[in-house]
């Protein structure tokens, strides 16, 4: 079932997406960090708004939704464990569960970490992820509401996940990211290769996502905490992987790049 997707650049760094089902008319609208944008895409498209989904409770992902339901009152779909930090939810979702999304079928993944609730959306005949803030290309949202040990399981999770699964995520912050990535995986020469093009994008303000998951495995660090390159490179060689996972995202906290 062919989909389209649309890309909306959000606030400062955030993203929005759209997905397009042409036959039915399908439209959804991954995250809403602000209406204007959204409700602009639309009209261009020429598509009409059917369904929200939401990934985590944060303002950034969810302020737009009121404004965007007033033009177009759609159910709201959202984690159940934050069902009442969404304003308009209407249908709750956790692990496992399958979001029927018109004639799209999107399989629930709980990814607690940045949140104690966040969850992604896979669109496995699609081949998308929508993963909010719990994967970035190249690197992974600050845990904020559990221990990182707690995110590095969910991003076992995603790891699963086919590997030309293209991926969605919340932020363009790759180019930070890569920046960072290249310090504590320095041999890695597709991640350098990566980087030079990252730059190239960002230099003509180009987005960066989505990336695949392939791409992930092989240069993201924060999905490769249990390699043993990046574990020789922060020190850490034969750690357990969720406490080199932890050291790799204090690490990123304090990155100045």
């Amino acid at each position: 079932m062919a989909v389209e997707v649309r890309l909306i650049p959000c606030l400062s760094d955030n993203y929005a997406v759209l997905v397009h089902e042409p036959e039915s008319k399908t439209t959804a609208l991954v995250d809403a960090p602000e209406a204007a944008p959204i409700l602009s895409a639309l009209d261009k498209e020429g598509w009409k708004l059917t369904h929200i989904l939401i990934t985590h409770h944060h303002p950034d992902h969810v302020q737009g939704i009121a404004e965007i339901r007033a033009k177009y009152p759609v159910p709201v779909y959202g984690p159940r464990a934050e069902a009442d930090k969404i304003p308009g939810i209407s249908i709750k979702l956790g692990h496992l569960d399958v979001a029927e999304v018109g004639p799209l079928r999107a399989e629930i993944i709980d990814t607690p970490g940045h949140t104690a609730g966040h969850i992604v959306y896979h669109f496995r005949r699609e081949q998308l992820l929508f993963a909010g803030d719990t994967l970035f290309a190249l690197g992974c949202g600050r845990p904020f509401e559990r221990p990182a040990e707690v995110l590095w399981q969910s991003l076992l999770k995603l790891r699963e996940l086919p590997l030309e699964t293209q991926i969605y995520c919340g932020h363009e912050y790759t180019l930070g990211n890569a920046r960072f990535s290249v310090t504590v995986d320095p041999d890695n020469t597709q991640l350098k290769a990566r980087l030079k093009q990252i730059e190239e994008m960002r230099a003509k303000n180009m987005p960066t996502v989505p990336s695949t998951m392939e791409e992930e495995i092989h240069t993201n660090p924060f999905m490769r905490a249990d390699n043993p390159d990046v574990q020789q490179a922060i020190g850490m060689n034969g750690g357990d992987p969720g406490a080199v996972f932890t050291k790799l995202r204090e690490m990123k906290n304090t990155f100045k790049g």
